[in-house]
């Protein structure tokens, strides 16, 4: 039986991988020993290069489908892990069939939620981790897409200006469906529940999370927020006539949150003084979009929101306010953001992404300003952090020149 490989963007070094011998008997000349979450299926992550992947064993009929779906969420711009390839054919020196490999691309600086535990993350830290879950399903619930699996163990994390940012990792038993019922939503969201819960508890009997921590009360905070969320960004809202600026308030509230507005359907009663709005959300990213469309960087919704009004702060303070944003965006590149990221030192680059490192300092800065009565300079704020925060800090990227 010959290889196949079928692949979205091929990379020649594929083919270097000893794809003769089953998964689990990888050695380390080609696996790296990166963190990697609870799975069925056998899964390792390997290096080519410059390049990592994650490669995972599965049935082929599965891999194939697994490998159209995260494509498709991929064109949806949705968070989900990118893939790489699909390799069929395989068999060892005995001639005997090995399984089918689905390759997906490492992401970066993202970690399974037992390593955040391992890592330090403590009970206090559970909402924002549940919020990021949150916003993930409920980003696939507007795209029509059931999950069918909802866990922390199907989702990659990233840090996020102080929270997460979450990533689908395993679309195994998604659907891209037509339309998404509202019992297949409550579905997912109750298989969310029953699954965190089980998590919570396996983290608890391995003593990586406090035994004070009641998961009842955290499944419970997940279904909540799930339903505040996605009737903030769907529910239908009636006003009267002369209550136009609602419907602005409604917009900015949608924006706050990070997602965008397509369009508004708008209906009047027969005189006019009643308006029923429904908004029709697109996608978040609204902060990420404006960031990007500033400075060309591309970062986590809740960092590219920190870095506006870093940029906001920067415009009052340099008296720019008459200026064009684009140039008094490329002025806080060259004289506040870029230096500051030039200040860490290579062998603390796997630390935190550069985004990240950003909003540590300014929270930084607020502490010693605090403890100095007065206020710390940012390139002075970074040299201390660097010496007394991040030095201490694990690496979370695979090298530090990533």
């Amino acid at each position: 039986m010959a290889l196949h490989i079928v692949a979205s963007r091929p990379d020649p070094a594929i083919l270097k991988l000893p794809w003769s011998v089953c998964l689990e008997e990888w050695t380390d000349d080609y696996v790296v020993p990166l963190p990697r979450g609870l799975s069925r299926h056998v899964v390792r992550i390997v290096r080519l290069g410059e390049r990592i992947y994650a490669v995972k064993e599965t049935v082929e009929e599965i891999a194939f489908r697994e490998y159209r779906l995260l494509r498709d969420l991929q064109r949806l711009g949705l968070p989900a892990v990118t893939p790489q390839g699909v390799v069929t054919g395989r068999v060892d020196a005995a001639g005997e069939e090995l399984p089918a490999a689905l390759l997906t691309q490492h992401l970066t600086f993202s970690l399974p939620y037992r390593s955040l535990f391992a890592h330090g993350l403590s009970a206090d830290n559970l909402p924002s981790l549940v919020d990021a879950l949150v916003v993930l399903l409920v980003r696939l619930h507007l795209a029509d897409f059931f999950w069918g699996d909802v866990s922390l163990s199907n989702v990659l994390f990233r840090r996020n200006a102080g929270g997460f940012a979450a990533y689908l990792v395993d679309a195994e038993t998604g659907e891209l469906k037509p339309s998404l019922s509202t019992n297949m939503r409550e579905y997912d969201l109750t298989i969310a529940t029953e699954n965190v819960f089980a998590e919570l508890l396996d983290l608890q009997a391995s003593e990586s999370l406090d035994e004070q921590v009641e998961a009842h009360d955290i499944v419970e905070l997940l279904a909540e927020r799930y339903r505040a969320l996605w009737d903030e960004l769907t529910s239908e809202e009636e006003f009267s006539a002369d209550e136009m600026w609602r419907m602005e308030q409604r917009i900015e509230r949608l924006n706050d949150l990070g997602f965008d507005v397509d369009e508004l359907d708008i209906v009047t009663d027969f005189d006019g003084d009643k308006v029923r709005i429904q908004p029709k959300v697109v996608e978040q990213g609204h902060h990420r979009r404006e960031l990007q469309a500033l400075t060309g960087l591309n970062v986590e919704e809740a960092q590219a929101r920190r870095m506006l009004n870093d940029i906001a702060a920067y415009t009052a303070h340099a008296d720019l306010g008459r200026e064009d944003r684009t140039l008094v965006a490329n002025r806080w590149m060259k004289d506040i953001y870029e230096p500051l990221i030039a200040m860490i030192p290579p062998e603390l680059r796997g630390k935190l992404e550069p985004a990240e490192f950003f909003h540590e300092v300014l929270v930084h800065r607020w502490y010693l300003s605090e403890r100095a009565g007065a206020e710390v300079g940012i390139f002075d704020t970074a040299r201390d952090y660097i010496n007394n925060v991040l030095s201490t800090k694990p690496d979370e990227a695979v090298a530090a020149d990533e």
